[in-house]
């Protein structure tokens, strides 16, 4: 996120496309809901009418998939009404004249053409944004989970650079994450191409800053992603740690994934619960839950926190960092001989320069947000206030793509997937708890009322739900949140595999699933 959660009560114009807030997020979407009551104006673009939805001074649904050529069609608009912040785009950011040329080729009647939204409100949309003295966008997993999701949020970036609306109190390009700690994890060198602190493992004097810190040899190459590592399982990975992550739930094509696991010579999963991983696992190793553990948590603002324990662990769990260091030794690693997690976040500090300023003791209250660079500096709430990092933002020539699999005779629906208010997740643990049960006992297929009758369903009744990797059972329920030809369901439960289905193909950048879009046959059961 670019700014602090505070900012999101303070723009004139908000912008929240593929963002499910106030069910993902609902803590922080109260701040949207004051800003609205404030008098800020609500754009939201989604292909449901999400309760988000309903509190919109304009809403624009558009089809799943297609985000790319709606923010295109607003780019255009922005550039022909004049709205372009000429003086930011000239003295901060490169490429801008190729951009400039490069959306006025699509207008917004074609981005209706492709996202179903009228031409009208697209304009709209882009005139209220572009016009804002403070213009913030916010986004989640219906942006990202595409295989254009890069493309979607550098295009989320073209609209911010072209008007100004970055580096400011009160506007900004904000993610929402989609777990508690899923920042802090990034932060430490938990991805395939950096090491902590977004250090690219590419870069020669990375990683000779790592060999000499680490006392050996670090790899002169990135990692593989998920996505890569499950494809090389039986083969080049022989065995595989998986901390902290349910993935026979959460991840595509959920038959290629216990294939894989199933094909290793040895799975250890360290986790709270027997998830449905686990139970797959030769070795279980029990870790302590949040509010066993002391630690640290970065949150989706960058704000860094300490974490106390406030009871004792249950049998032999242990911390993650425990466990994790108690293997690197008993492996013959060197340099893994912690006693706390202080001495972990204390190493971290010392090796990132986003965490430079900080040591265990001063994060007490929660204070700062990094980067912090340097002992007694107050962190930066706000990022990209007098530069970008790299000098100057530049803009990206974005086009539109289909998705990697699209309707047809025999799949001609549109299946989207997301979460719920009362279940967290894969419910490892709001599945645990008797009155959230009783909020929400089962997974239902939302399906627009007019489908329901065209397609021979009943509310209440049961529908089988196919795709190219196979079918599922789920019950139905008639609602108008969904548009015509789009069902949504979530992935949360394990007896209705919704991940099942999903898994047509992957951001080329990132490996990222395209879970948003799958599709799918609905017949009665």
């Amino acid at each position: 996120m670019s700014n602090p959660l505070e900012d999101m009560e303070k723009p004139d114009v908000i912008f929240c496309i593929g963002t499910n807030m106030t069910e993902c997020h609902p803590v922080a979407a109260t701040r949207i809901k004051r800003a609205v009551a404030k008098g800020a104006k609500l754009i939201v673009a989604d292909p449901r009418r999400i309760p988000l939805a309903e509190m919109a001074d304009l809403y624009l649904p558009l089809r799943v998939g297609s985000d790319a050529s709606l923010l295109l069609g607003m780019a255009h608009v922005i550039a022909r009404d004049g709205l372009v912040n000429e003086s930011f785009v000239r003295d901060r950011t490169t490429e801008g004249e190729a951009f400039l040329e490069h959306v006025a080729e699509y207008p917004p009647e074609w981005a209706e053409s492709i996202t179903g939204v009228d031409a009208k409100l697209i304009e709209r949309a882009a005139q209220w944004y572009g016009s804002a003295e403070r213009g913030a966008i916010y986004y989640t997993l219906g942006i990202t989970e595409h295989i254009c999701g890069v493309d979607n949020v550098q295009s989320l970036c073209n609209l911010a650079l072209m008007t100004g609306n970055i580096g400011r109190e009160g506007t900004g390009i904000n993610p929402m994450r989609g777990q508690n700690n899923i920042q802090g994890a990034g932060d430490c060198g938990a991805l395939p191409n950096n090491y902590p602190g977004f250090q690219s493992v590419l870069e020669p004097e990375h990683q000779a800053k790592f060999a000499a810190a680490y006392g050996r040899e670090t790899d002169l190459e990135k990692g593989p992603t998920k996505v890569q590592a499950l494809d090389m399982c039986g083969d080049r990975i022989r065995a595989m740690i998986i901390d902290g992550e349910n993935t026979v739930v959460t991840d595509p094509d959920r038959a290629h994934c216990e294939h894989a696991l199933g094909s290793l010579d040895h799975l250890v999963v360290i986790d709270i619960f027997l998830t449905e991983t686990a139970k797959l696992a030769d070795v279980v190793l029990p870790a302590t839950a949040w509010a066993e553990t002391d630690g640290v948590c970065t949150n989706t603002e960058r704000r860094v926190q300490r974490l106390r324990a406030a009871v004792s662990p249950p049998g032999e769990a242990k911390p993650d960092w425990w466990i994790v260091s108690q293997i690197a030794q008993r492996m013959g690693l060197e340099g893994f001989a912690f006693d706390s997690a202080k001495q972990v976040f204390n190493e971290l500090c010392g090796l990132s320069q986003i965490y430079a300023g900080l040591d265990w003791d001063r994060i007490e209250d929660g204070a700062y947000q990094w980067p912090v660079p340097e002992k007694g500096h107050p962190g930066t709430p706000v990022l990209h206030q007098e530069e970008f990092e790299n000098g100057r933002g530049i803009f990206q020539l974005i086009r539109y793509r289909d998705p990697a699999e699209t309707i047809s005779a025999e799949y001609p629906v549109w299946l989207t997937t997301g979460r719920r208010l009362a279940s967290y997740h894969t419910r490892t643990q709001t599945g645990r708890s008797a009155g959230i049960d009783y909020l929400l006992a089962e997974e239902r297929l939302e399906v627009n009322p007019a489908d329901v009758s065209a397609w021979g369903l009943e509310d209440g009744g049961w529908a089988t739900l196919s795709s190219p990797r196979g079918s599922v059972r789920v019950k139905v329920e008639s609602t108008d949140r969904s548009p015509q030809g789009t069902v949504f369901a979530s992935f949360s439960f394990n007896d209705v595999p919704v991940n099942f289905l999903t898994g047509g193909g992957y951001d080329p950048v990132t490996h990222t699933a395209e879970l948003k879009v799958c599709p799918v046959r609905v017949e009665p059961a």
